[in-house]
């Protein structure tokens, strides 16, 4: 199908919209909920008592910090995909003291402002943002070739991807920063059913706000007509694929447009906006080996919540 967008409209965003809403099971990538405004929103809810990921993860890296620096040699760029608020980053740079860093996000605009913000606090080091969607292939600067890399790949936001397409993603990383290179990536554990409920669908409703906000930009960007009051945030547990599902839930029949292409959904009938699967021990290891990735070492919290494992692209072998 083709998209007759408004003069503001992007391509890549309009294609996915028309392409998943008209979909047999409705959905839309989870990388357009983070557009500025989802941006701040998602900022909103690692800040949130019931989000552990964030908090876990911060607390984890600090603890960790000596180790980071005895395990990863200096002197290389750190590559962050999906840099977003660059909370946690500080911690890496300042344990392992990289030549260069470059903060990779959708969110152009937000990311600017980020990248603005931490310069002054590491005033020697270069820092080159690129927007880009990570998801797909984009080009690091120039400014980093030759040096050796750091793949920085916080926040579980691997657990977004089914993992086909995890896998996929992985070995694109691998592709990117080359052999040789290190990635170190976060990944959320499996856990209690309620713990997992209360962390996405959290009473504060900020979830619901960044995952109502990508109605609210395709109405904007698209010239789209969803009515305000149409659909509702729901949260679901899905075990058999072990993961968390966030929806745009439909309150009642109801008919719009986007970009001249007319949906109709049924009460009840929702909009699939967002995967946060959980991983085991094992099973995040073996996503990474797939990936061409090799772990070599792992850190978890003390309840085993969250963990961080840092991995190598190493030689391809033609034998066990």
């Amino acid at each position: 199908m083709e998209c007759a967008l408004p003069a503001t409209g992007d391509d890549a965003f309009c294609n996915d919209v028309i392409a998943g809403l008209s979909a047999p099971t409705p959905a839309v990538p989870a990388r357009w909920l983070y557009d500025e405004r989802g941006s701040e929103l998602f900022d909103a809810i690692t800040k949130l008592p019931s989000y552990y990921p964030t908090q876990t993860e911060t607390k984890l890296l600090e603890r960790i910090a000596p180790e980071l620096r005895e395990r990863i040699p200096g002197k290389l760029a750190v590559v962050e995909f999906g840099a977003g608020s660059l909370t946690k980053t500080p911690l890496l740079l300042r344990a392992i003291a990289p030549s260069a860093y470059v903060p990779v996000d959708i969110s152009g605009e937000y990311l600017e402002k980020s990248a603005a913000d931490l310069q002054p606090d590491f005033p020697q080091l270069p820092i080159f943002p690129v927007a880009a969607d990570f998801a797909r292939p984009f080009d690091l600067p120039a400014e980093i070739d030759g040096l050796p890399k750091l793949g920085f790949f916080p926040g579980s936001t691997i657990g977004n991807f089914v993992p086909r397409s995890a896998t996929d993603l992985l070995r694109q990383f691998r592709q990117l920063l080359g052999t040789g290179a290190l990635l170190l990536i976060g990944m959320d554990r499996v856990k209690p059913v309620d713990r997992l409920l209360a962390a996405y669908d959290e009473p504060a409703g900020v979830t619901a706000e960044f995952n109502c906000n990508l109605l609210r930009r395709i109405n904007r960007e698209l010239g789209a007509d969803i009515p305000s009051d149409a659909f509702r945030h729901k949260v679901v547990w899905n075990d058999i694929l072990s993961r968390i599902e966030m929806h745009l839930e439909a309150t009642r029949d109801v008919r719009f447009t986007i970009a001249g292409h007319a949906f109709d959904f049924a009460a009840g009938q929702t909009i699939h906006t967002e995967n946060s699967h959980k991983y085991g021990q094992r099973g995040a290891r073996v996503l990474l080996l797939a990936g061409g990735w090799t772990p070599i070492a792992e850190w978890e919290d003390g309840h085993e919540d969250f963990s961080l494992i840092l991995a190598q692209a190493q030689p391809n072998r033609s034998a066990p």
